[in-house]
């Protein structure tokens, strides 16, 4: 594992790789034991003891026949959303005898087609090596961070090698989903300026315990209260918050604020601070969140319900950053910051 490297801080980024954003595997040279889909299920894998199908052991993620010739085995990933790639944790929990002994990923962009489709690659389509030949172990996280030449271009499509056979219990691809803003005929749309699938990300807060704070951004309501941000009880003064990076500054005219599943555990009060970073790093956002703007003033929270805000926003024009503060503590499955972009 690179140790540079957690899955706690690559949470930041989008798992482009997750079939909950469409992604899906589109061809396969074997999976006879494990249906190769099966490593881009957002949850972590699951080992069942003595459970057998008519194939063999009942494995979570994919898992090819024992190769009795040369060659090796591949998977095409066509990725739900284009994105750029920061890192990659290829999976091998559970599979102990049978994971391959090494791996690499080939990434290709396959421009949208006429009816607004991604393409697909051919034979004649390039690859690219994003991340070269890694040994693996069994049952462990292998988390690499991709060569820099390759981080700052959209991919479209995933190609994962193992050598020569063998399981991979999931595939986690962490980077940006790439959406193309330079279309001025765009301007006047209000979409959803911190959405994952446009480019948000959340950067940082005091306290995660309960749910991760990026769940706060992903499409779709959440699926459970695991599937949003929850905070541990306080036991002291002060309130908990969390700040997210819009996809690109815009200014804001309308907050949604969901507490879907949080029924006994929602916070009491809301209230939003936002600012137009144009320095500094990711690292520094805590300290420069102390003094921004008011965004929306302290409002009341309700269990189970999504939370309207529009005469309430405030005008600060374009912003790129925003801070929730919830009081004093609870949980929140998601924000949407609706807006128009900022030139």
């Amino acid at each position: 594992m690179n140790t540079t490297l957690t899955p706690e801080k690559l949470k930041q980024y989008v798992n482009l790789a997750n079939r909950r954003l469409g992604t899906e595997v589109t061809y396969v040279t074997d999976d006879w034991f494990a249906e190769a889909n099966r490593m881009l299920n957002p949850e972590a894998p699951v080992w069942q003891e003595g459970v057998y199908d008519d194939n063999g052991k009942w494995m979570d993620g994919w898992e090819s026949r024992r190769k009795r010739q040369a060659g090796y085995d591949y998977a095409i990933i066509r990725l739900g959303v284009t994105g750029v790639i920061k890192a990659v944790d290829i999976d091998t929990r559970f599979f102990t005898g049978n994971y391959p002994p090494s791996a690499s990923l080939q990434a290709c962009y396959c421009p949208t087609t006429s009816n607004g489709d991604i393409g697909n690659p051919t034979a004649d389509t390039e690859w690219s090596d994003i991340l070269p030949a890694v040994n693996l172990q069994g049952d462990s996280h292998h988390l690499h961070a991709i060569d820099d030449r390759y981080t700052d271009q959209p991919w479209t499509h995933l190609r994962l090698n193992i050598f020569p056979d063998g399981g991979v219990a999931r595939l986690r691809v962490y980077g940006v989903p790439y959406k193309d803003w330079s279309n001025p005929s765009t301007d006047d749309e209000q979409v959803d300026l911190v959405a994952a699938l446009n480019g948000g990300r959340a950067l940082a807060c005091n306290n995660q315990h309960f749910g991760h704070m990026s769940n706060l951004i992903q499409p779709g309501k959440g699926i459970n209260m695991g599937d949003g941000w929850e905070t541990a009880r306080r036991r002291t003064p002060g309130n908990d918050w969390v700040i997210l990076a819009l996809g690109h500054a815009g200014t804001i005219e309308e907050i949604l604020i969901d507490t879907h599943h949080f029924k006994g555990n929602y916070p009491d009060k809301c209230s939003i601070q936002a600012a137009c970073v144009t320095g500094g790093t990711d690292d520094q956002i805590e300290t420069q969140s102390l003094y921004w703007q008011e965004l929306l003033p302290q409002q009341k929270m309700q269990p189970n319900q999504e939370h309207s805000y529009k005469v309430e926003v405030k005008d600060l024009g374009p912003v790129t950053h925003v801070k929730i503060n919830i009081f004093p503590d609870g949980g929140i499955s998601r924000v949407r910051l609706m807006g128009k972009v900022a030139r």
